[in-house]
């Protein structure tokens, strides 16, 4: 069970490879952009879910990540 599955508190998604890809403009450990990541510690956990959906459409729609 991933993170934003659970009915518990949502775990943030970073893992700490802080490195943003200008091309894609989305962090390259947590696939988050700037924005996201910015307001990642105000966002609710329904919010925080909505976040964790689109990261992992992204992982998918990118072979080999964002770099």
């Amino acid at each position: 069970m991933l993170p934003h599955e659970t009915s518990g508190p949502v775990a943030s998604p970073c893992t700490n490879v802080c490195r943003m890809n200008d091309a894609s403009g989305w962090c390259e450990g947590c696939w988050r952009t700037i924005d996201e990541i910015v307001a990642w510690a105000s966002l609710d956990d329904p919010a925080r879910r909505a976040v964790w959906l689109q990261l992992n459409a992204r992982r998918r729609s990118t072979e080999g990540g964002p770099r």
